[in-house]
């Protein structure tokens, strides 16, 4: 039994639950750069280059370990757009038996995945997505009962759970100025690997798919600007 296994572009790490199991002598990793996520809202040129620059090195990465990578490019004249399409077309061209995938991070895909295991004509399992502290489901027993649904109230709830952020019993202090000096580092430091990560080509091939881009961060911009 074989599977396809489909990764998306924010879950680009080999621990993600999509590929833990991997059959890598029978399974096939589904990638695809679409139309439909790249302009369901605008983005600028620049992140979205380096989002398929992300995806296109981490294929080679599961590549070098022998992995089957079936990676559909945006320029290729026999794109759909959508994931629900390529996926459709990957399961014509390798015969899968099932499809799994680990749950979005988007409400929006969420419902997409749901609507596979109706519309596509093999399995769809969902997987959790393990990398974060707090599931779905801790979610959802944390909200039941509930009138107000503020995040400052699960995030005390998740620092208890994990102890993180604090000391002892107590919350840990944080002062406000060291934050923010510590959030523009953490920008900078972004820039500069974008710098060196996104090429001009891969750039220049966003700006051919006319991709909308109305805003982007000043400092990123200028980086970009002084390649």
């Amino acid at each position: 039994m074989s599977a396809l296994r489909l990764v998306l572009g924010d879950q680009l790490t080999r621990s993600i639950s999509t590929l833990r199991d991997i059959d890598i002598a029978r399974d096939v990793v589904l990638m695809a750069e679409v139309m439909e996520e790249a302009s369901y809202v605008p983005h600028h040129r620049q992140k979205i280059a380096f989002l398929f620059s992300a995806m296109r090195h981490f294929a080679e990465e599961l590549r070098r370990e022998g992995i089957k990578v079936d990676y559909v490019r945006l320029d290729d004249p026999a794109n759909t757009g959508s994931f629900t399409g390529e996926l459709q077309r990957a399961l014509g061209r390798h015969g899968c038996d099932a499809i799994v995938v680990t749950e979005p991070g988007e409400w929006r895909i969420w419902q997409m995945m749901l609507d596979w295991r109706e519309t596509l004509p093999v399995p769809v399992q969902i997987r959790e997505d393990d990398r974060f502290f707090a599931s779905r489901e801790d979610f959802s027993r944390w909200a039941t009962g509930r009138n107000q649904f503020r995040m400052e109230f699960f995030y005390r709830e998740m620092r208890r759970k994990t102890g993180l952020l604090m000391q002892g019993d107590k919350p840990e202090a944080r002062g406000r100025s060291a934050k923010g000096s510590s959030r523009q580092r953490s920008s900078l430091r972004l820039a500069l690997e974008i710098q060196k990560v996104v090429s001009a080509a891969m750039i220049a091939a966003v700006t051919a798919a006319r991709i909308n881009c109305p805003g982007v961060s000043k400092r990123i911009s200028k980086v970009m600007k002084a390649k």
